[in-house]
């Protein structure tokens, strides 16, 4: 069982924090988030039901992370296993991920994919996204996985869609000539493009279009 104990700053405050795994218990708060973090028009139907979320826990613990602030559930990261050929990286968020439910989850797979990240509005100056993403890559090291990989929505494209191209506006954000909400995140918490994938998810804002980014093992040998 995963769980980490440290200390994060509001401005100048060091606040307590813990990531662990997340629990049936847990379900209704997870729930919450879910709802802050992806307002309208972010599809409410896309939000964690607790049949998806005892799936999660049933099927991949070690990819079930929570992260807590003054013993608040306040944000959560969900993995599953899966083999990736980086040769044929196309294919939907709903497809690798079964709608969420995991039930497609590969115990034997190479590569831990990212379901889902997210962290309640009012919390994110603390940081707590990193954190969750620096956890996760701490499972993919102990179970001596290849990467860790998702696909990035990409919610300001739908503001130059009409200028440029997806991959051109990912050019312009590892470029540092654009900034995006969630593109630039990954960038900062390690993570690098591998692909652009049109039709990854239902995102008006993304165009639904999705970046795939990985983060590799650096301890991991096909030997």
């Amino acid at each position: 069982m995963y769980f980490k104990q440290f200390y994060v700053f509001d401005q100048e405050r060091p606040v307590p924090a813990v990531v662990r795994n997340y629990h049936k218990e847990d379900f209704d708060q997870l729930i919450e988030v879910q709802k802050e973090c992806f307002p309208p028009p972010f599809p409410s139907e896309l939000w964690w039901n607790k049949g998806q979320l005892n799936n999660h826990v049933r099927l991949f613990q070690e990819g079930a992370l929570c992260i807590e602030v003054d013993g608040e559930i306040v944000g959560s990261m969900t993995g599953l296993l899966t083999d990736f050929d980086p040769l044929h990286p196309e294919h939907s968020w709903e497809e690798v991920t079964d709608q969420g439910y995991i039930r497609n989850h590969n115990p034997k797979g190479n590569t831990l994919y990212v379901v889902d990240i997210s962290v309640r509005p009012a919390y994110r100056k603390l940081g707590l996204g990193k954190w969750l993403m620096l956890s996760m890559y701490d499972v993919v090291v102990h179970l001596r996985l290849e990467r860790l990989l998702g696909g990035g929505r990409m919610p300001g494209y739908h503001k130059v869609s009409k200028e440029m191209t997806a991959e051109q506006y990912l050019h312009a954000i590892v470029k540092g000539e654009l900034k995006d909400p969630v593109i630039t995140f990954l960038l900062r918490c390690g993570r690098t493009p591998v692909h652009v994938v049109k039709n990854y998810l239902e995102d008006e804002e993304s165009c639904n279009y999705g970046t795939l980014m990985e983060w590799r093992n650096p301890f991991y040998s096909s030997r």
